[in-house]
């Protein structure tokens, strides 16, 4: 499996791997030799220098750089001569036709969307397929990223949507948001970064395990004119909802630009 770019996702990709037991080669072409020291260290990647001779030897290829950096990047690969059959873009934007243009027949081409999360094996990933790709190939894509967590399927035209929502950031903002509030509230930094991470992550964790509906735990955790829904009432009043709207509005036009690269 190569891996073209060693930035941070396939980092991730890599420890998660290596984690769940993968013990394939994974190979890692990149321009910088410093991430590449600190892959081959945490994960035992396999670092290539020359593309031609590792595009030629792929089975799989992942593209894993920066939505800007693809075209040019698969105009290179292009030139290697024999190339992968299997070839998975990270790069968030970029549809399933730009890259069948910039990398033809016979690569054919999942997109998929990793957590960084996958680090530790709860990761979330969606993917997408070229409707050319085999049914026993999409099923090797699939248990790759099943090695690292959870596995979406989502339609190419819902793919920006999936992908402006589903960000650890969003967990990260929230929490750092609240102990923030907390600590302006009154609270010392700990207690309220302890308070905030119960509130957002211990939650979840129960609406998972719980087998309730989000509306049922509001029911419960929020009692009528009681502190929580006083506190989240007025929090919507703020624009709390057209703020999380306005966010999710701004991701998934960014993802356009970046289809326009």
């Amino acid at each position: 499996m190569l891996f073209l770019g060693g930035g941070r996702i396939t980092g991730a990709l890599a420890a998660g791997l290596r984690l769940a037991g993968d013990k394939r080669v994974i190979t890692v072409y990149d321009r910088h030799p410093d991430k590449l020291r600190v892959l081959r260290r945490e994960s035992r990647v396999e670092i290539v220098r020359d593309l031609k001779s590792a595009v030629r030897r792929a089975e799989m290829m992942v593209l894993a750089v920066r939505p800007s950096s693809a075209k040019e990047l698969l105009r290179e690969v292009s030139d290697c001569g024999a190339l992968p059959e299997i070839c998975v873009s990270l790069a968030a934007g970029i549809p399933l036709k730009n890259l069948k243009s910039w990398l033809p027949s016979p690569a054919r081409w999942a997109r998929a969307m990793p957590s960084p999360v996958c680090r530790i094996g709860r990761g979330l990933t969606a993917l997408c397929f070229d409707r050319r790709v085999s049914s026993s190939d999409r099923e090797k894509v699939r248990k790759m990223f099943e090695r690292v967590g959870q596995v979406v399927e989502v339609p190419e035209s819902s793919f920006d949507a999936f992908t402006a929502t589903y960000s650890s950031s969003h967990g990260y903002h929230a929490l750092a948001t609240l102990a923030h509030a907390a600590q302006d509230a009154g609270l010392d930094g700990e207690t309220a970064l302890i308070a905030a991470a119960h509130a957002v992550a211990d939650g979840i964790q129960y609406w998972k395990e719980s087998g309730l509906s989000l509306e049922e735990l509001l029911e419960e955790a929020a009692t009528p004119g009681g502190i929580a829904s006083t506190t989240m009432k007025a929090m919507n009043r703020a624009g709390y909802v057209r703020a999380v709207n306005a966010g999710l509005r701004a991701g998934i036009a960014q993802a356009t630009k970046n289809a326009k690269q």
